[in-house]
């Protein structure tokens, strides 16, 4: 009877203990409470006091000091209108307010799909306060396997859907990583966008999706080794945030990244079904 190196056990609960602490962060994932468009005339929003709005280039709010409102990064109360501008898929943890010391909730500007919108995060939101941790499968050697990445000539944007159905995104492919894995006979490829220092991303659908896990999930793959070759340890396959929220703008894995097996690694649903 083999048993599972202590080792390994230990790194990968290191790393489930710093996923949950991360998800738990203030102002984290598991805080949005809102999301919400901004027009072009200036209006109210839910969740946040000022009056907001865009031209469709710059992001405007305006508010009086009794709003109550400071910019994140100066720590000045926001007196009449202030402006930003970002570029799409770009997001600005722009001003605060609320509670004891102003900081309960953060208000997040965001540029989706060529349109302004912010985000309300709440550090009081139950969702966040009740947090225990994630559900996952039990670690399990077998799902660390070893493949191959064949890169690209040339990257290739692939149009993608995202949590948000008014939202479009683009998945940036730089190759394939090809593998085998438990339970299947044949060879597999998912389709691979790359992070920084080289390493790659793979967003994949497997067949636990909408029973014991989300309707897809990520995994980061490590830099490819000089001779193409990466390592896949599903147990560390985790959810996007839009598992956590339904204000998420998370993409959607590329057509052909569907796994015809059950990955049971990895992060699981976070609620209960129906919850």
């Amino acid at each position: 009877m083999s048993t599972i190196p202590a080792a390994k056990v230990e790194r990968w609960q290191r790393f489930r203990d710093n996923r949950n602490k991360a998800l738990a962060a203030r102002h984290g994932w598991l805080t949005l409470t809102s999301f919400q468009w901004l027009e072009r005339s200036p209006a109210a929003v839910e969740q946040a006091p000022g009056m907001w709005s865009t031209d469709g280039t710059t992001a405007s709010l305006t508010a009086v000091p009794a709003d109550g409102l400071f910019l994140v990064e100066t720590e000045q109360a926001v007196d009449g209108t202030v402006t930003a501008a970002l570029a799409d898929e770009e997001s600005l943890m722009w001003v605060r307010f609320g509670g004891t010391d102003g900081t309960q909730v953060v208000v997040e500007l965001a540029m989706r799909g060529g349109r302004y919108a912010i985000r309300t995060r709440d550090a009081v939101s139950p969702v966040c306060t009740e947090f225990r941790g994630v559900p996952t499968y039990g670690y399990s050697p077998d799902w660390e396997v070893v493949g191959r990445f064949e890169p690209y000539p040339e990257p290739v944007d692939v149009p993608i859907a995202t949590a948000n159905p008014l939202v479009d995104g683009i998945h940036r492919t730089v190759g394939e990583v090809l593998f085998r894995v438990p339970g299947s006979p044949h060879e597999m490829r998912l389709q691979a966008e790359e992070e920084k220092l080289g390493a790659l991303t793979v967003t994949f659908h497997d067949e636990t999706n909408g029973e014991t896990t989300d309707d897809w999930r990520k995994l980061a793959v490590p830099r490819p080794r000089p001779d193409g070759s990466v390592v896949l340890d599903f147990n560390r396959a985790i959810n996007y945030p839009s598992a956590f929220t339904p204000y998420g703008t998370c993409p959607m894995p590329v057509k052909n990244n569907s796994l015809d097996v059950r990955v049971e690694a990895g992060e699981k649903q976070p609620y209960p079904a129906g919850d």
